[in-house]
């Protein structure tokens, strides 16, 4: 991708950080799932690293490689027009110097974005400390200056959603890993698994940056976090698995051996397909 235009998305995918209205990211997971978003109408695409892991096999937590989960990146990056954030997990390295070359690959696959959690494993002991994870941030930032594409870091804590540690202390550890971040240089924070509207309005206030909640059970609507502060709102592995079920219910109908033509009532044409994809 050009350098200038990709600098521009950049440009572009931060400024929708700051409203009036609320981000909305239905994440997708390859190139079609992307065009269906971008057609839609939505300003930008965001990649899901479950949706990706799956749809290659692997379970998600950093099972897949920083190749294959670039590769895909990449692929949707050439798909559409509108700005690309993917989600890179705990960024596929242990060091600074590893997050840059994460973010280095990233700027090379055509993205302009990324999510960067702080947890590298199963368990909270796999927590990074927050001064090794601001200086990560920091590794981002400072090779994204000098490629000369402002990558938009979005930066994550799983504090509520593993959760760690004493849920008395939850909101508290959040905000200053949240502060911590965004002072190093994270453009937007983000606090999965919260789902209280008035501690969501507390913790727009307390970190002072746009935040990203999570759409999942029991979060406000879109509509209502919009009024709650919230700048970004993304939906995860959440579009993908609808997806998986939908595949399971035509599955099982043809299973049952039963004759419902209704489980294709939703089915995207194959000609539209081959449209979205650039086939006349």
């Amino acid at each position: 991708m050009d350098g200038e235009k990709q600098a521009q998305k950049a440009a572009l995918l931060k400024k929708l950080h700051s409203g009036p209205k609320i981000l909305v990211l239905p994440n997708a997971w390859d190139a079609i799932s992307a065009r269906i978003v971008e057609e839609i109408g939505f300003p930008a695409v965001a990649t899901t690293s479950a949706g990706v892991a799956a749809s290659l096999g692997y379970p998600d937590g950093q099972r897949i490689s920083r190749s294959e989960m670039l590769e895909v990146v990449a692929r949707v990056a050439r798909s559409v027009q509108v700005p690309v954030t993917a989600d890179m997990e705990a960024g596929y390295g242990v060091t600074p110097a590893e997050i840059a070359e994460t973010a280095r690959e990233l700027i090379a696959s055509g993205a302009v974005g990324l999510n960067l959690e702080d947890v590298t494993g199963d368990d909270e002991s796999t927590h990074v400390e927050t001064n090794l994870q601001a200086e990560k941030i920091r590794a981002i930032r400072e090779t994204a200056a000098s490629a000369g594409v402002p990558l938009v870091i979005n930066a994550r804590t799983d504090v509520y959603l593993m959760p760690i540690g004493p849920e008395e202390t939850r909101f508290e550890r959040t905000v200053e890993r949240l502060r911590a971040y965004a002072k190093a240089g994270a453009d937007c924070v983000f606090a999965p698994a919260l789902k209280d509207a008035q501690t969501i309005k507390e913790l727009v206030k307390a970190v002072e940056a746009p935040l990203n909640i999570l759409l999942m059970p029991g979060v406000p609507s879109i509509s209502e976090l919009e009024k709650l502060g919230v700048a970004r709102v993304s939906i995860g592995s959440g579009l993908a698995r609808a997806a998986l079920g939908a595949a399971r219910k035509v599955a099982n109908a043809m299973f049952e051996r039963r004759d419902d033509s209704s489980v294709f009532a939703d089915a995207v044409p194959y000609a539209e397909v081959n449209r979205l994809l650039g086939r006349a």
